[in-house]
């Protein structure tokens, strides 16, 4: 009986130590999306743009929607909602990444996902809307969006399309191997 305790114990232990590594790659994106936003807060007035690039402008917009603006003129339920839906997901990607820490590519994609979740989710939480600040701009995309601007984001939002493209990526190569 002893043995299966000490080998439960050394699974647990095995499982929790290969976790900490995505989740610190979680709490890293949070950071790195707190404080660029704190940036952003104490140094821009809502609507200000800054050019940096030709095609690159820093900016201070508050999204109170999800993607693309997505439910931003909604009567103030969306705040709420995506704070549930960016936590319950935020439980999912833990759990997703202790069943599959061992996979790498797998992990690093969920990881950069609860990243992000968790980044917007403390913004809705704290602000009632998302800040978002880079803003990339060029005549090509003026038919898919007014004067070529796409919509501004974040860091939050880099990560979540990073681990997207991983989990995509992810994917191909499983069915590659199979």
């Amino acid at each position: 009986m002893r043995s299966k305790s000490r080998s439960s114990l050394s699974r647990s232990h095995t499982a929790s130590t290969s976790l900490t590594p995505w989740l610190l790659l979680s709490v890293l994106v949070i950071v790195a999306d707190q404080l660029t936003k704190w940036w952003i807060l104490q140094r821009f007035q809502l609507g200000d743009s800054q050019t940096i690039t030709s095609f690159f402008n820093l900016v201070r917009v508050h999204n109170a929607g999800a993607a693309f603006s997505f439910l931003a003129q909604a009567s103030g339920w969306q705040r709420w909602f995506f704070i549930g839906l960016g936590t319950v997901a935020s439980v999912l990607f833990i759990w997703m990444i202790r069943q599959h820490a061992e996979q790498r590519l797998f992990s690093f994609s969920v990881a950069m996902l609860l990243g992000g979740a968790v980044g917007n989710v403390i913004d809705r939480a704290w602000h009632g809307y998302v800040v978002d600040f880079l803003q990339f701009h060029w005549d090509w995309m003026a038919p898919l969006f007014p004067g070529g601007y796409f919509p501004s984001f974040n860091v939050a939002d880099c990560a979540i399309t990073a681990g997207a493209i991983g989990l995509i990526l992810d994917e191909l190569l499983r069915v590659r191997r199979s």
